[in-house]
């Protein structure tokens, strides 16, 4: 392979980091100019006085909150494909086993169980 190859490639690595770099650079020229003061660095939330370290009291229950999302987001990206081709699945149109799909999925989904009545034994569900 020679340099003249991966022309196009640079080409839009520099464009691509020029354009943002650019954008970065006129914000910040143009961009109102504003004091740190003691107060725009004060916690906000909701309008009212913040009361404690919320990185402290809440550590747990964002975190599991961050992990339902993700157990969640992955469950729909590995079901939908199978979702959409079980019908071709259970007719023997493709190389996979039905029997191997279906313990397939009822392995993901205990998985997916395990991790909600985790979430839901520490109380990340409850509504406060």
């Amino acid at each position: 392979m020679q340099l003249s190859e991966y022309f196009i490639l640079i080409f839009f690595l520099v464009l691509g980091a020029g354009v943002a770099g650019g954008a970065i650079l006129v914000g910040w020229l143009l961009g109102p100019k504003s004091k740190v003061t003691k107060n725009k660095l004060a916690p906000y939330e909701c309008g009212m006085q913040s009361v404690g370290n919320a990185r402290i009291q809440f550590k747990v229950g964002y975190y599991l909150f961050a992990l339902l999302f993700l157990i969640f987001d992955i469950e729909a990206l590995f079901l939908f494909p199978v979702l959409v081709s079980f019908k071709s699945i259970v007719g023997g149109e493709t190389v996979l086993s039905p029997a191997i799909v279906a313990v397939d999925l009822i392995v993901f989904l205990a998985i997916l169980v395990c991790g909600l009545a985790y979430a839901w034994k520490k109380g990340v569900l409850k509504w406060e």
